[in-house]
């Protein structure tokens, strides 16, 4: 592995000590698309230094986000659990005792055996999500899963929605080269907030700005980071970006901005698209989306007169219950324009088809009974609690093992999820970094690795690159990786499979060879290697990913690129539409909320964090100041929301960059940090979203008001 050393000298009681600084390359493993190239100083072997973007990968660019930055703060903080332990007081209650790793394994192995004996084995649900993106550390799980026929995880609350969405026009999850970005004359980054959750495409539109003139629009619910930035500025209500994507159309048309010979040769239905878009006019548009008609007008003629406008579409589409309509819709514009022929045009979402990763010894697909019942993550309360619907019929569950994530915090109806996790008879192992809410609940808590710690294998959603993020210091106290930890219970509950013997080295090393990638050495080698295709590939000049060879303007929702069918699948629109599914504001529930990300939390990922902790301060709400003068409401006021799911108290921020009726709520704060302890998602919900399952955090309707002395005591 290259590396560069340097020498310096640091002051410890007075006397001069000569510590050694080895600068080392690594992957940010955590659930952001830029998955960025690292420079990591690590100090006499044992501790990490100065974390920065590497120069060396050309999207990463040498630029990382400031979490990231102080990422010493996170892996030497002096909270983290170190030692294995047990409950000794109620659930929640924080009560622990230390154990040996030996008495860990032994009562996990013995209460999963237990609960397959007398429930069967599907009454054993092994849980986890992104708190890594690596493949070793983060999927190995479904090894035991299958081998053992424990119930099956479907994942829905991420990204689910956007890529059906996008990847129903196209015919596959890939798009532009990002880095084209520096190339375009128009940025438009719609649906993310980049500057808060993906710096790095702020690098390449600001690249483009500074070499080319060329503009940045964005299109999002609230005058964010990332919009103070642009110089076309696009506010939307929240669940109406289809809308406003048919208005835009729609001026295309009819100013002769579509690009119709383009469309001859590779869309499916161009003349079909254009007789039903002459209904969809900017006024139209406007009574849904809230975005005046001039507004409209203006950003669809500079989308018309820039031919290489570039269409960076984000994960916010995923977070409505029409966002897969809403992504398509959006997804349509540079196929009408015809962007998708030049440099610096076209549009990108995520790479998805790029990393070609055959998983099979990592999760063990030989393993795989498709009878097994496979359950709704997003549904993890309803699950809990006993719906039959969501249990899909075959029963409670009695145990679980918990790795990346923190659903007592970040899962939708959280009433329900607490209720759930507070059962007496369900026995939950949780393997973490900190005490997080769901390891409060958590039977037995296991210490975990962090990314530096562990050897494991990257890809990057945002771009192009995959890479080995090398294991480069010992994990502090006892704390032991996902992979030995799989290994060690396998052992105790009779899981025999391959995988279970191997080294992370070992299966990222067979896992290159399955997919094609070569081996761990030649990427080591390579460190960041890019698979970017070549420009006409990348650019769908030889045609779509579709059998027709055509980008789709009618979308087929029953077949779907991948995922399992559900929702309302049938009631769809095929064509570019608004389709008014979404919570709207009645006369109970008067506003619309969003749980957008913030800048220094990544879910609940750096919650623990002081530097993080001290800029994003008390969870709070946006409300523009004119509702909140009717409501009585003053800046730093305690509120209440309400929505059909439970209620939560919170500190009110009175900000004019939302639309009225629509109020924001940045970021998954602990539930201990608003007040009268129940976060942000009590108010979310679980709702399927069609038609491959998803979590609509982004689609509420709630009332709000002053909190009166019993949502303060």
């Amino acid at each position: 592995m290259p590396s560069a050393v340097a020498n310096f000298d640091v002051n410890n009681s007075g006397m001069n000590q000569h510590a050694r600084v080895e600068v080392r390359h690594s992957t940010c493993p955590h659930d952001c698309p830029s998955a960025c190239a690292l420079d990591i100083d690590v100090i006499d072997g044992r501790s990490i230094g100065r974390v920065r973007g590497s120069k060396l990968q050309t999207y990463t660019a040498g630029v990382v986000c400031a979490k990231v930055a102080r990422y010493a703060e996170r892996i030497h903080h002096p909270k983290r659990l170190m030692h294995p332990l047990r409950r000794t007081g109620p659930k929640g209650s924080g009560q622990f005792a230390r154990i040996s790793w030996a008495e860990a394994l032994d009562e996990i192995g013995d209460r999963f055996t237990e609960a397959e004996r007398e429930y069967g084995a599907q009454s054993v649900w092994p849980y986890y999500y992104a708190g890594t993106m690596g493949l070793v550390m983060r999927d190995g799980i479904n090894r035991l899963t299958h081998v053992k026929k424990y119930s099956r995880f479907y994942s829905t609350v991420c990204a689910n929605v956007a890529r059906v969405g996008f990847s129903i026009g196209t015919g596959r999850i890939a798009g532009v080269d990002p880095r084209e970005m520096a190339l375009s004359d128009l940025v438009v980054i719609w649906g993310t907030n980049p500057v808060n959750t993906q710096v790095n495409v702020m690098t390449h539109a600001s690249r483009a700005r500074k070499e080319r003139g060329a503009k940045i629009a964005a299109v999002d619910i609230y005058n964010n980071d990332t919009m103070k930035q642009a110089d076309i500025k696009i506010i939307l209500r929240p669940g109406t970006d289809g809308a406003f994507a048919c208005g835009v159309m729609h001026v295309l048309f009819r100013e002769n901005f579509a690009d119709r010979v383009y469309m001859d040769k590779y869309t499916d239905c161009p003349a079909e698209l254009e007789a039903h878009l002459k209904t969809r006019t900017p006024e139209w548009a406007s009574a849904i989306c809230g975005v005046p008609v001039a507004e409209i007008e203006a950003f669809a003629r500079a989308v018309g007169e820039t031919r290489r406008t570039f269409f960076r579409l984000g994960y916010g589409f995923s977070r409505s219950r029409n966002g897969a309509t809403q992504m398509h819709a959006a997804s349509c514009i540079p196929a009408v324009t015809g962007a998708w022929q030049y440099e610096g045009g076209g549009a990108f979402f995520n790479n998805a088809a790029l990393w070609r990763f055959d998983e099979s010894i990592i999760e063990g697909h030989d393993a795989i009974d498709p009878t097994t019942r496979l359950l709704d993550q997003s549904k993890i309360g309803r699950i809990l609690t006993g719906d039959e619907a969501a249990q899909l019929g075959g029963g409670p569950v009695k145990a679980m093992l918990i790795q990346n994530t923190n659903p007592v915090t970040i899962a939708p109806e959280q009433t329900l999820v607490r209720q759930g996790f507070a059962r007496e008879d369900l026995f939950v192992a949780v393997h973490e970094q900190f005490l997080t809410e769901t390891a409060e609940m958590a039977d037995i808590v296991l210490p975990a690795t962090m990314f530096m710690e562990h050897d494991d294998l990257y890809y990057g959603g945002g771009h192009q690159y995959i890479s080995v993020g090398p294991k480069l210091i010992d994990p502090p106290g006892e704390c032991r990786s996902n992979h030995e930890v799989l290994q060690a219970l396998a052992r105790r509950v009779g899981a025999a499979h391959p995988g279970f013997d191997m080294t992370p080295r070992e299966l990222i090393d067979a896992t290159l060879k399955l997919s094609g990638h070569g081996d761990i050495a030649g990427l080591e080698t390579d460190i960041w290697r890019d698979l970017q295709p070549d420009f006409r590939t990348s650019h769908y000049l030889d045609g779509f990913a579709h059998a027709d060879r055509k980008f789709h303007f009618k979308a087929d929702w029953k077949h779907p690129t991948f995922g399992k069918l559900m929702g309302d699948v049938d009631n769809m629109p095929s064509l570019p539409d608004h389709w008014a599914v979404i919570e709207e504001a009645d006369a109970a529930y008067p506003f619309r909320l969003a749980t957008s990300p913030s800048r220094s939390f990544l879910n609940t990922t750096f919650n623990e964090t002081p530097s993080s902790q001290a800029r994003e301060g008390r969870a709070s709400v946006m409300i523009h100041p004119l509702d909140a003068a009717a409501l009585g409401i003053a800046d730093g006021d305690a509120v209440t929301l309400g929505s059909v799911r439970g209620e939560t108290s919170l500190i009110a921020k009175l900000f004019d960059g939302v639309r009225r009726g629509v109020l924001i709520a940045e970021s998954v704060h602990p539930n201990s940090d608003h007040i009268g302890g129940r976060g942000i998602n009590t108010l979310t919900g679980a709702d399927t979203v069609a038609p491959i399952g998803g979590a609509a955090f982004h689609d509420n309707k709630v009332w709000i008001k002053k909190a009166d002395a019993a949502a303060l005591s």
